[in-house]
């Protein structure tokens, strides 16, 4: 008997498995002063992404909504939303509705990461929830290739993420 069943279809691409927490800190894409993502996964057909945020400062990061449901897994350290009354702790899985408008906020300078899987976009607000920018999983693309290339990973690193 032969492994045959075990080929892949014509087109797919191999599975993936890594380090989701990378002891290289190049993959730590920079995002703001002391916030980074690192790419898991880029859909670009289903227009998702799934990523680790690591924020290493106190403080708000962002007030967004998204259209399409977000899901969330903190890894370490603790944070919430300010339109909430519950606070993200290691081992806290969490579920965002789409539509909702959310205020992320970071109480210590200890280092958090929480894994995310957006799907659709973040849209980022003002304080009376008109949008003022957003991103996507090819606005998250381009600041990983731009990221890489200038920390000598090179612009196809990022290919390993992208389906």
């Amino acid at each position: 008997m032969t492994n045959d069943h075990w080929k892949l279809p014509p087109f797919a691409k191999q599975d993936m498995i890594f380090d989701a927490i990378p002891t290289d800190d190049r993959i730590w894409v920079p995002q703001a002063p002391n916030v980074w993502f690192r790419p898991l996964f880029l859909d670009t057909m289903g227009g998702a992404w799934f990523n680790l945020l690591r924020v290493k400062r106190s403080g708000v990061l962002s007030r967004h909504r998204h259209p399409g449901p977000v899901y969330g897994y903190v890894i370490k350290g603790h944070w919430h939303y300010l339109e909430h009354d519950f606070i993200a702790a290691p081992g806290k899985f969490l579920f965002e509705p789409p539509g909702e408008t959310h205020t992320l906020v970071v109480d210590s300078d200890d280092e958090m990461i929480t894994m995310f899987n957006v799907n659709g976009a973040m849209i980022y607000v003002d304080d009376a929830g008109k949008a003022i920018g957003y991103e996507d999983v090819f606005t998250k693309i381009e600041m990983c290739i731009a990221h890489y290339e200038s920390v000598g990973l090179g612009k196809t690193f990022l290919e390993q993420y992208i389906r």
